[in-house]
């Protein structure tokens, strides 16, 4: 379900949790979908019975990605993040870090890829000291957005 205002994320999220379900959080580009994001959404989801995917604005995307990038708009994104069995809900986030969606909806666990340490992830520490769980994912190899841009070039 694609929900962009995070004050009725939150109602949602609270109604999910007070039936006792884990939400898991993570957030990304998600630029063009392949088969190591839809592992790593598994993956994720495993971990709890509600999985939440905070994307990147376009703009974000930019300012991370340099001014080519994404290829998907944000709307093509939202669409088919949505659209993946793993994913219950999507939302956008257009500031630097994902933090503050974290601070909003606070997840049970967040989720990152493994180029990541659970001292590295942005919003480990509001997790952790409400209890919950910084978990790494590992990547699938040599499956990347990069690597289908530089085979298309």
């Amino acid at each position: 379900m694609i929900i962009e205002d995070w004050s009725k994320l939150k109602i949602a999220l609270e109604k999910e949790k007070l039936q006792n379900k884990k939400i898991v959080f993570t957030n990304g580009c998600f630029d063009i979908i392949h088969p190591g994001h839809v592992q790593y959404l598994y993956d994720s989801k495993s971990l709890g019975a509600i999985l939440v995917v905070a994307l990147n604005t376009d703009s974000s995307v930019r300012k991370l990605k340099g001014e080519t990038r994404p290829i998907n708009n944000q709307t093509d994104r939202l669409i088919v993040m949505d659209a993946l069995k793993p994913v219950d809900y999507v939302t956008l986030f257009d500031e630097d870090t994902p933090l503050e969606i974290i601070k909003t909806i606070n997840p049970d666990i967040i989720t990152k890829g493994g180029d990541y340490t659970p001292e590295s992830v942005v919003g480990a520490d509001h997790v952790l000291s409400n209890g919950g769980k910084v978990e790494i994912i590992k990547f699938v190899p040599n499956k990347s957005t990069t690597n289908i841009i530089n085979k298309m070039a």
